[in-house]
C-alpha cells in the first residue's frame, strides 16, 4: 500500500505520486543510483576506447552490461514474484555494488583490462537484472492503482534525468580525475538506496500457497507471455525497437570521437543531450497517452529517433548533432515508456514481476545483439553509415504493425478473494498429481457454434494460469453434452490455477457458461490421475481414498 496520500478525484498529474513518501523517498535514492550507473558506464566506455580503440570493443561494453538482464530476467521475475521483493533488491544491489568495488580496485592497482572491464560490468548488469523485476513490480506498493502510470513514467524520467546530466558529469569527472574516479563514484551511490530498502517496512503478502519451484516460475511466466497475444505483440515490438535503437548509445563515443573530434567531455554532453531528450519526452507522456492510441505514439516514436538517427550519422556539427540527439531520446523514452506501462498495467498481480521480466528481456535482448551488430558495421562500414542504417531500420519497425499491433491498455483486475476451496474426500498433499479436471456444459444443439466459439478465449486463459492439455469435446451419443478438459502437475497447482483467475477472466469464462441449459449448473470434476502400477493399496488401512505410492526403482 502507498503511504500517505490519498486518491483524490479528477486528472493525475505526472508529478502526483512523488505526494507518497515511500516511493518519493525510492525514486530520489534510485535517482542518484541512476547516476552512479551511467557515469561508471562513461569511464568504462572510455578505459575501452583508450585500451584498445576498436568500435566492437567499445559496443562490447554495453552489451556485458545488458547481457545479464536479456539472459537472468526471466529467473529474476519468477523470484521477485515469489518471494519478498525488498530482500530481493537488497542481494541484487548488493552484487552490484561488488561489481561496482571489483572495478574500483583493480583500477586502483593497475590491473585494468577490456577483460576485466567486461566482466565486472557484467556483475554489475546481474546485480541490476535481479533487482529490476523485484523494484518495478512493486511500484503498486507504493501509489494507488489509479497513479501507477504515472509512477512508471516517473521512474523512467529519474532514469533519464541522471542520463541529462550524468554522462556530462561521467566525462568531467574522466577528463579530470581518470576512470578510478567515475567506478568508485558509482561504488558510493549503491549506498542511499541501499539504506531506503533497509528501512522500508513492507507489508508482508500471505498466501496460502508455498512458493513455486524456481524451474516451474519460469515456465509459468513463459506460458503467460505465449498465451497472450497483447503481451506477445507488445515484447515483439520493443525487442525490434531495442535491436533498432540502440545503435544511438552504444555508439555515441565514436560520434564524440570519429565524426565530431571530440574527446570524453563531449561524449558525456553528447549522452547528456540524449537524456535530456527522454526527460523531455515522458513529461508529454501523459498527453501523448490522453489523445493518440499507443500504436500511433509508438509509430510517431520510432519514426522521430529513427530520423534524428539518420541526421545524427550525416551530421558535422555539434550543435546540429546534439539537438538531433536530444530527438533521438524522445523518441527512445515515448516508445519505450509505453511499452513498459502496457505490460505492467495489462499484468495480473501474480506474474508482474515475470511480465516485466519478459519485457526487460525484450530491450536488453534487443540492445545486447543491437550493440554487437551496429559495432560490428560501425567497425567495417564506418559510423555514420551504422546510424544512418540504424535509423533506417528503426522507421521500418513501424511495418510491424500489421502483424504484432500495439493493444490499447487494459487494466487487469485481481479478484480480492480466492475460489472457494474444492471438496474433496481423497487424502491428498500438495505434490499429489497429476490433477485431471473436467467441466461438463448442456448446450442446445442450435447454440452449439456460439458455444464452441465462446470457448475458444477459455482455452487461452487455462494455459496461462497453469493448465496443459487443454480440449473441448462433445458427446457423440448426447450431442448436447459438452466436456471441458485440462490437467495440472500437482495439486498445489491446481489450486495455484484457480488463485490465478481474474475478474476479467471469470466474464470471459461466464460468457461460454451462459450457454449451458440445465436444472443442474455446470459440473466440475476433479480427479487425481493414478497410471497403472503407480500405487499399490495397504491391507492393513480401512480404504478412505488413501494410497501408498509404489516405491520408485532402486529404492
Amino acid at each position: 500500500m502507498a503511504d500517505g496520500g490519498g486518491e483524490a478525484a479528477g486528472r493525475v498529474g505526472p508529478f502526483d505520486p512523488l505526494r507518497h513518501g515511500l516511493f518519493r523517498r525510492i525514486w530520489t535514492a534510485s535517482l542518484f543510483s541512476n547516476f552512479g550507473q551511467l557515469i561508471q558506464g562513461v569511464g568504462a566506455a572510455w578505459a575501452m576506447t583508450q585500451l584498445t580503440g576498436r568500435a566492437d570493443m567499445v559496443a562490447l561494453v554495453q552489451s556485458a552490461t545488458f547481457a545479464p538482464l536479456m539472459l537472468l530476467s526471466l529467473f529474476a521475475g519468477a523470484i521477485a514474484d515469489s518471494y519478498d521483493r525488498r530482500k530481493i533488491a537488497l542481494v541484487a544491489l548488493s552484487i552490484a555494488l561488488l561489481g561496482a568495488l571489483g572495478l574500483s580496485l583493480v583500477t586502483a592497482l593497475g590491473l585494468l583490462t577490456p577483460g576485466w572491464i567486461l566482466f565486472f560490468c557484467f556483475v554489475v548488469g546481474t546485480g541490476t537484472a535481479l533487482f529490476g523485476p523485484a523494484w518495478q513490480s512493486s511500484v503498486g506498493e507504493q501509489v494507488p492503482s489509479r497513479e501507477l502510470a504515472q509512477a512508471i513514467a516517473l521512474n523512467s524520467i529519474s532514469y533519464n534525468i541522471a542520463r541529462s546530466f550524468g554522462p556530462a558529469i561521467g566525462g568531467l569527472l574522466v577528463a579530470l580525475a581518470g576512470v578510478l574516479a567515475a567506478f568508485a563514484f558509482n561504488a558510493l551511490a549503491y549506498v542511499p538506496l541501499i539504506v531506503v530498502m533497509i528501512f522500508w517496512r513492507r507489508l508482508p503478502e500471505t498466501s496460502r500457497l508455498p512458493p513455486e519451484a524456481l524451474g516451474r516460475a519460469v515456465i509459468s511466466g513463459a506460458r503467460y507471455v505465449v498465451y497472450s497475444p497483447p503481451i506477445r505483440a507488445v515484447l515483439v515490438r520493443t525487442l525490434l525497437i531495442a535491436f533498432a535503437g540502440v545503435a544511438a548509445s552504444a555508439l555515441m563515443p565514436l560520434v564524440a570521437r570519429e565524426l565530431l573530434h571530440g574527446d570524453a567531455t563531449l561524449y558525456g554532453v553528447l549522452l547528456g543531450c540524449f537524456g535530456g531528450g527522454a526527460v523531455l519526452g515522458a513529461l508529454f507522456l501523459t498527453p501523448i497517452k490522453e489523445r493518440l492510441s499507443d500504436e500511433v505514439s509508438v509509430g510517431l516514436a520510432s519514426a522521430l529517433m529513427g530520423l534524428c538517427m539518420i541526421g545524427t550519422g550525416l551530421s558535422r556539427h555539434g550543435v546540429l548533432t546534439g539537438l538531433l540527439v536530444m530527438g533521438a531520446g524522445s523518441g527512445w523514452m515515448i516508445s519505450m515508456a509505453l511499452c513498459n506501462i502496457n505490460i505492467q498495467m495489462s499484468s495480473p498481480r501474480w506474474v508482474t514481476g515475470r511480465a516485466l521480466a519478459a519485457c526487460v528481456t525484450a530491450v536488453c535482448g534487443g540492445m545486447t545483439i543491437g550493440g554487437w551488430a551496429w559495432g560490428r558495421i560501425a567497425a567495417s562500414e564506418g559510423t555514420g553509415l551504422a546510424l544512418v542504417a540504424s535509423g533506417t531500420a528503426l522507421i521500418l519497425t513501424i511495418a510491424a504493425s500489421l502483424v504484432w499491433r500495439m493493444p490499447a491498455v487494459e487494466e487487469q483486475r485481481d479478484r480480492d478473494t480466492p475460489l472457494s476451496e474444492p471438496e474433496t474426500n481423497l487424502d491428498l498433499n500438495g505434490r499429489s498429481g497429476p490433477i485431471v479436471v473436467t467441466i461438463e456444459y448442456r448446450v442446445p444443439l442450435d447454440q452449439a457454434r456460439g458455444f464452441y466459439t465462446a470457448m475458444m478465449p477459455v482455452e487461452a486463459i487455462r494455459h496461462r494460469t497453469g493448465g496443459y492439455g487443454w480440449s473441448i469435446s462433445r458427446d457423440v451419443g448426447d450431442p448436447e453434452l459438452w466436456t471441458e478438459r485440462y490437467h495440472t502437475p500437482t495439486w498445489h497447482d491446481y489450486l495455484r490455477q484457480r488463485s490465478r483467475l481474474t475478474i476479467a477472466d471469470l466474464e470471459t469464462w461466464q460468457i461460454a457458461i451462459d450457454f449451458h441449459r440445465d436444472k443442474d449448473p455446470i459440473r466440475v470434476r476433479r480427479k487425481l490421475e493414478r497410471p497403472y502400477g503407480s500405487v499399490r493399496w495397504r491391507e492393513d488401512v480401512p480404504d478412505r481414498g488413501v494410497i501408498v505410492p509404489l516405491p520408485s526403482p532402486g529404492s
